[in-house]
C-alpha cells in the first residue's frame, strides 16, 4: 500500500516534512482512486447537481430528495467490483451492507435494495457461472437477513467480463425531513466507534479497488455479517429519534483514514483519536492496520458527553459494540494516537484531498471502423432465431435470480421485481418508482450515445408505472483512466449524461465512479449504470390481464439502429452498426404523452420497448400474460425497414400499450394532440405469437413453449452448466 512517488513528494512539501509512517498509509488509503476521485472529480462537476427537490447538507454519504408533506427519500449506488471479482459471495454481500450504512447515516431507513450484476459469458465460462451464482446468492442472504427487499435491478452477460465481476448495489432510504442527521460538532464533543469490531479483513481494501486486478487478495476482501448490521440500523433509527447524533458516518473504503478525515474535513473540526480505544477482533492489531481496516458494520457518529450514555445504553440493548475513539478539536489536524504516543498528526483537509488530475484522453482508434455495417448471413427461419433470443442470457427471465429475493418483506412494494420499474409505497399517500439500466454493448459503439440510452431507458422504464423521473443516480465503471482512450470514454459518457439531464431536469443526486476495471484480456467496456427514482402522486399502474381482442399500441418510430443490439451480437456475433440515438425532443414529446396516459389509467399495461427491439417485448407481454398475439410488422411507424431491422432494431422513445379496444379512441386523441407517432400495430387472442407483414407470416411460436425457454434456460444454464 503506497503512495505514488509523486504523490510522496508532494506530501513532504505539504506538511513540510517527511511523513511518519501511519500517515502514509492514511494518505494512500484517502489518496486512492477509490476514495479521493482524483482522475474523474474535476469533470463530475459538469453534471447538474441542484434541483426543487434536492437536498444538500455537508459530509451526506447518500442523495436526498424532498418528496412531499415533510417527508424525504435518500438513494445511494456504490460497487464492489474487485472484492466480488476473487469472492463472490462476501463481495457481493458486503457491497449490500455497505450502501444500507450510506442510506442510514442520513438518518434514514433503508427501505429497498437494488442491484446490478455483470459477468462473463455464461454459456461458455464455468468461472463466470461460478461467480454470478456466489455474487446472487451473496445479495440475496444478506438483503434476507437485513429484512430490507430486494425488488429490482438488472443482469447482464459479456465476453469483456471475462474473470471479472461488476456488482454494483444501489439502496433507498425513507424518513421525515425534520429526522435528518444535521452534520455539525461542537466543543467538547466526542468520537464514537459503534458497530462490529475491527479485524485484519479488508486491509488495503480501497488500493485493491484502485488498481488492475491482477493479484487474487483475499485479505483484502471485508467479511459480512448482516446480523450485526440489522442490530446496528434499529440502534440508529432509535438513537436518531432521541435526538442522540451530531453528526454521522458510514465505515467505508479506507475504514477509519476515510471515516475520520472525511467528517473533521467536511465539518472544519479536528479529531483526536487513540487506537487502542477501538474494540478489535484481534489483540496484537497495529495502529496502520486498525486505521485502514474495512471491517465491515462499524459506524462512526459525533455526540456529547451527556448523549453518549443514553447512546450507551442503547448499544447495549442491542449488544452492538460502542467505543469511544478520540474527541472534537478545533485545530483542524487528524492527530492519531496509542496511548500518549502520536503516530500520525496530519491536516484533515491534506488528508481529504488528493491533488486533482487532469488526464489526457484521446478518441479510441477503433471507433473510426466499428461503425461501418458488414453484410450479414440472411435469416431463413425466424421463428427459431427468436426461440434462441429467448433462451439467450440476456433476454432470458430473470427469475432464477429475483426468487432468490426477499422482495416482499417491509410491505411497500406494490410492483414487484420482473416489471419494468418496482413501486414502493410511501407514508404520503405517493409512490417511488425506482429502475436501473445500463447497456456496455452500445456504450462500447458509442459511449456518448449509449450512455444517454441508459438514462432515457431507466426514464420510459418509470414512466411506463406512471412516476415522473425526479433524481437520477450514476454509476461510471470504466477500465484504467491513465489510457487516454479509456479516459475519453468516460468523458464522452459523463458528456452525454450532462446534456441529457439538464435538458430533461433530472438533478444527479450521487454516484460512484469505478475505475481500474481490467480483465487479462484488457478493459471492460465502458459501462456507465443508471438509477432513476421516479414519483407518483396518485397510483401506480399496475398491470392488469390482457384478455382476448386487446388491441397493442405502439408509441415511437422505429429506425435502423442495430449497432449493440442483441441480435446482431448474439445471432450474428458481429459487433458494429449505428448505436441507437435519443432525439431529446421526439423523447420529450413520447414521455410527456405517454405518461399522461399512464396517470389516466387509460391503458392495461405500458411496457417500454429495448433490449431484444420489438419482437422481444411483444412476445415478453404474451408469455407473462399466456395470451397469443397477431402483430403487423407493415403497420409500424417509423422509416420503411427490412422485417428484422423492424422486429429487432432497439431505437429508443419507443413505448407499447396494452388497451381495452373501447378505449383506443382516447389514446389516440392525446397522440395525435401532442403530435406523437404511434401505430395501432396488434390484436390479443389465441395461443399463438404471431409477426406479419402484410399478411404474410415472419414468426409463429406457441405461447406456451415461448414461455418455458424463456423462463427455465436461465436457471438450467446454471444447474446443468
Amino acid at each position: 500500500m503506497s503512495l505514488e512517488s509523486h504523490e510522496l513528494e508532494e506530501l513532504k512539501t505539504k506538511i513540510g516534512r517527511d511523513p511518519t509512517p501511519t500517515e502514509l498509509q492514511i494518505v494512500a488509503a484517502e489518496w486512492s482512486e477509490h476514495c479521493s476521485y482524483k482522475s474523474s472529480k474535476k469533470h463530475l462537476k459538469m453534471l447538474p447537481m441542484d434541483g426543487p427537490l434536492v437536498i444538500n447538507e455537508k459530509g451526506y454519504d447518500s442523495g436526498v430528495l424532498d418528496v412531499g408533506d415533510g417527508y424525504v427519500v435518500t438513494a445511494h449506488i456504490e460497487s464492489h467490483n474487485h472484492p466480488s471479482a476473487v469472492e463472490p459471495y462476501g463481495g457481493a454481500a458486503t457491497g449490500v451492507g455497505g450502501v444500507v450504512r450510506d442510506i442510514l447515516s442520513a438518518g434514514t431507513r433503508p427501505i429497498a435494495i437494488f442491484d446490478g450484476l455483470r459477468f462473463g459469458d455464461i454459456e461458455k465460462d464455468k468461472q463466470a457461472r461460478w461467480l454470478f451464482k456466489n455474487a446472487v446468492t451473496g445479495v440475496a442472504d444478506y438483503g434476507n437477513c437485513l429484512g430490507i427487499p430486494t425488488i429490482g435491478g438488472e443482469v447482464e452477460f459479456d465476453e469483456c467480463y471475462e474473470n471479472y465481476a461488476l456488482v454494483d448495489v444501489a439502496s433507498v432510504g425513507f424518513g421525515k425531513r425534520e429526522n435528518l442527521i444535521k452534520n455539525h460538532a461542537k466543543k467538547g464533543d466526542v468520537v464514537v466507534l459503534m458497530g462490529g469490531s475491527t479485524g485484519r479483513d479488508g486491509i488495503g481494501g480501497s488500493q485493491f479497488a484502485s488498481d488492475s486486478l491482477e493479484s487474487e487478495d483475499r485479505s483484502a476482501v471485508q467479511i459480512p455479517d448482516p446480523f450485526i448490521e440489522k442490530l446496528i440500523i434499529e440502534a440508529i433509527i432509535e438513537a436518531r429519534n432521541q435526538k442522540l447524533i451530531h453528526a454521522m458516518k458510514d465505515l467505508g473504503g479506507g475504514g477509519l483514514s476515510c471515516a475520520v478525515s472525511e467528517t473533521a474535513e467536511a465539518l472544519d473540526i479536528g479529531i483526536e483519536m487513540d487506537v487502542d480505544k477501538v474494540h478489535t477482533r484481534e489483540n496484537d492489531m497495529h495502529p496502520d492496520e486498525i486505521m485502514v481496516s474495512e471491517s465491515q458494520e462499524r459506524m462512526l457518529i459525533v455526540t456529547n458527553k451527556t448523549k453518549l450514555k443514553k447512546l450507551q445504553v442503547i448499544c447495549e440493548k442491542f449488544r452492538i459494540g460502542c467505543s469511544v475513539i478520540g474527541s472534537v478539536k478545533f485545530d483542524s489536524k487528524v492527530h492519531i494516537k496509542k496511548g500518549k504516543k502520536t503516530f500520525a498528526n496530519i491536516s484533515a483537509d491534506i488528508v481529504a484531498n488528493a491533488t486533482l488530475l487532469d488526464l489526457p484522453s484521446k478518441k479510441p482508434a477503433y471507433l473510426s471502423t466499428i461503425t461501418k455495417e458488414k453484410k450479414l448471413k440472411p435469416i431463413t427461419d425466424y421463428s427459431k432465431t427468436m426461440m434462441k433470443l429467448l433462451a439467450s442470457p440476456n433476454i432470458a427471465s430473470k427469475i432464477w435470480v429475483y426468487s432468490q429475493y426477499d422482495h416482499e418483506v417491509g410491505i411497500r412494494t406494490v410492483i414487484k421485481p420482473g416489471a419494468d420499474a418496482s413501486v414502493l409505497r410511501l407514508d404520503n399517500g405517493k409512490y417511488l418508482s425506482v429502475k436501473i439500466d445500463g447497456n456496455p454493448k452500445q456504450c462500447y459503439i458509442n459511449p456518448r450515445e449509449g450512455a444517454i440510452g441508459c438514462f432515457e431507458e431507466a426514464c420510459r422504464n418509470v414512466v411506463c408505472t406512471g412516476a415522473k423521473p425526479i433524481g437520477m443516480l450514476d454509476h461510471l465503471q470504466f477500465g484504467s483512466p491513465k489510457d487516454p482512450e479509456i479516459f475519453w470514454t468516460f468523458l464522452e459518457s459523463l458528456k452525454g449524461l450532462t446534456d441529457f439531464a439538464k435538458d430533461f431536469e433530472i438533478p444527479c443526486i450521487g454516484g460512484k465512479v469505478s475505475l481500474y476495471n481490467e480483465t487479462p484480456k484488457g478493459p471492460i467496456k465502458p459501462t456507465p449504470l443508471i438509477g432513476i427514482l421516479g414519483l407518483i402522486d396518485k397510483k401506480p399502474l399496475v398491470s392488469q390481464k390482457i384478455t382476448k381482442g386487446d388491441s397493442l399500441i405502439i408509441v415511437g418510430d422505429t429506425k435502423d439502429e442495430l449497432g449493440g443490439s442483441e441480435y446482431f451480437e448474439y445471432i450474428h456475433k458481429f459487433i458494429g452498426g449505428n448505436c441507437p440515438v435519443v432525439d431529446f425532443k421526439e423523447s420529450k414529446k413520447n414521455m410527456k404523452s405517454v405518461l399522461d396516459i399512464v396517470k389516466k389509467q387509460i391503458p392495461k399495461i405500458a411496457h417500454d420497448c429495448s433490449k431484444g427491439g420489438l419482437a422481444v417485448a411483444v412476445t415478453e407481454l404474451s408469455m407473462t400474460n399466456q395470451i397469443g398475439c397477431v402483430t403487423s410488422l407493415d403497420k409500424v411507424p417509423g422509416e420503411r425497414l427490412s422485417d428484422d431491422r423492424i422486429l429487432f432494431s432497439e431505437s429508443h422513445s419507443r413505448y407499447l400499450l396494452v388497451v381495452d379496444s373501447k378505449n383506443i379512441k382516447k389514446i389516440e386523441t392525446i397522440l395525435k394532440k401532442n403530435k406523437v407517432s404511434f401505430g395501432i400495430i396488434g390484436k390479443f387472442g389465441g395461443d399463438k405469437i404471431q409477426f406479419k407483414n402484410k399478411n404474410k407470416p415472419i414468426i409463429d411460436l406457441r405461447v406456451d413453449k415461448a414461455h418455458k425457454t424463456w423462463v427455465n434456460s436461465l436457471g438450467d444454464l446454471i444447474s446443468h452448466g
